[in-house]
């Protein structure tokens, strides 16, 4: 048999999404951090945290976990205790990536629902309380999976690269811990998102129809609305990215539910529908960690001014010292 073709593509896939996602996500953070963009504390503090996190995302999952693991192979990254941290990294980096998206698309439900909770919620405090909440509690709940792998093979007395542990798939305990991490990361997070954007389309449709009435719009003034036009900017944003996270994890949490149904364990070959769905699937969700800077580049009208001073400034920069 040669070389399987799904493995082709990921040779070809996780370089280029690792090749595009560290730049973009770096760019996202120091122009999001300067705070120039027009958005407020609060929100750029998420999407601060957020690009942060898919960095993170990036770096450890198709670098170390891939890459590195393909092109270096038996490197210091690949001693069984080493490998047992970079997949602990992997899950937590992903949970904490998810919440996060649906700690900002609850922040902008408050902001747009809760009219009389916003002005203590929605703070560039609050945001950093839950950023460090979701954080440290994404990381506690993937410490198990630390303790799932057992060396692959030993040569003189080093355990080499990780395998699943065989009590994993026939513990009752590995079973329910595996349930709960589904069901908690992403079917819950999923659900959630998709439940507080309906809640948030209903309560716009609702205020608009009142601000409409009032403003007299149906005897066909055409006045301009300053908040509508503030909250319309909010809620492009909020509705690109849960959006995005939404139709990129949508075949994995399809996936994982059908597996755990029909007790998928193991696979009949590297053709195997199952195998290159789950494939499919976990790369489609590392795509989600590099559209972000895409969003905000068609969604908001300073930051693609900020992006463009960004790439002028190293020509700009050259210019002053030729002249000089």
């Amino acid at each position: 048999m040669g070389y399987p073709v799904i493995f082709q593509i990921e040779d070809i896939y996780y370089p280029v999404l690792a090749a595009i996602g560290v730049p973009v996500n770096l760019v996202a953070i120091v122009i999001l951090s300067r705070g120039k963009c027009g958005l407020s504390k609060c929100i750029s503090r998420y999407l601060v945290g957020m690009a942060a996190t898919d960095l993170l995302v990036v770096i450890i999952e198709p670098i170390l976990g891939w890459i590195v693991s393909i092109y270096f192979p038996y490197s210091f990254l690949d001693i069984t205790p080493v490998c047992r941290l970079i997949h602990f990294l992997g899950f937590a980096t992903a949970v904490v990536s998810v919440w996060l998206t649906v700690a900002f698309t609850f922040d902008r439900f408050v902001a747009i629902c809760w009219e009389k909770l916003k002005t203590k919620y929605c703070t560039e405090k609050t945001a950093t309380v839950v950023l460090g909440t979701v954080s440290v509690l994404g990381c506690l709940e993937c410490v198990p999976w630390y303790f799932v792998y057992d060396p692959h093979h030993i040569t003189d007395n080093v355990p080499w690269r990780c395998k699943i542990k065989p009590s994993f798939r026939t513990s009752p305990g590995w079973t329910a811990f595996d349930m709960f991490h589904l069901i908690l990361t992403p079917i819950v997070p999923f659900c959630l998102i998709l439940l507080l954007n309906i809640l948030t389309v209903r309560r716009i449709l609702a205020v608009n129809r009142v601000r409409l009435g009032l403003q007299g719009r149906s005897n066909g003034e055409n006045q301009k609305d300053p908040e509508m036009e503030n909250r319309k900017k909010s809620i492009i944003l909020l509705f690109s990215i849960s959006g995005s996270f939404i139709l990129l994890w949508v075949t994995r949490v399809v996936f994982n539910i059908y597996a755990r149904i029909t007790n998928i364990r193991t696979y009949s070959s590297y053709t195997d529908p199952n195998y290159i769905t789950g494939h499919t699937a976990k790369m489609l969700q590392l795509l989600s960690s590099c559209t972000n800077l895409c969003i905000y580049v068609l969604t908001q009208t300073k930051f693609r001014e900020e992006l463009k001073n960004a790439v002028k400034y190293p020509f700009n920069l050259i210019v002053k010292l030729m002249k000089s």
